[in-house]
């Protein structure tokens, strides 16, 4: 089984900076895309920022500029450095990945738990 688990939430005041971790386990043999999605109640799940395995990011144009997705492919973690933080980011944060558990198996979509960041102050 994968699992992936988060890390990093908390509670900061506007204009703080947090960083988040996701580290994926289990039986891995490539992880594809990974990215931060984040949701708050009532509303759908949104994209905050996606990279590929070779480190091509994308970014909604929500965060772009305090935002940095990055990924450490040897530990197989995903990272999300928040900076500027606004009241309107206070969220639940969930990682995604893309899993390929063997070389002839198709990737699957995997999510994490997610964890919560408030920005008040």
């Amino acid at each position: 089984q994968v699992q992936l688990v988060e890390s990093g939430g908390g509670l900061v005041q506007p204009g703080g900076s947090l960083r988040l971790s996701c580290a994926a386990s289990g039986y891995i043999f490539k992880i594809h895309d990974m990215g931060w999605y984040r949701q708050t109640p009532g509303k759908q799940r949104e994209l905050v920022a996606i990279i590929t395995n070779r480190g091509i990011t994308n970014y909604a144009d929500s965060v772009k500029g305090r935002f940095t997705i990055s990924r450490d492919n040897a530990k197989n973690t995903l990272y999300l450095q928040m900076n500027s933080l606004k009241p309107e980011d206070t969220a639940v944060y969930y990682c995604n990945a893309d899993i390929q558990q063997h070389a002839d198996f198709s990737a699957r979509g995997y999510w994490g738990r997610g964890t919560q960041v408030t920005v008040s102050s």
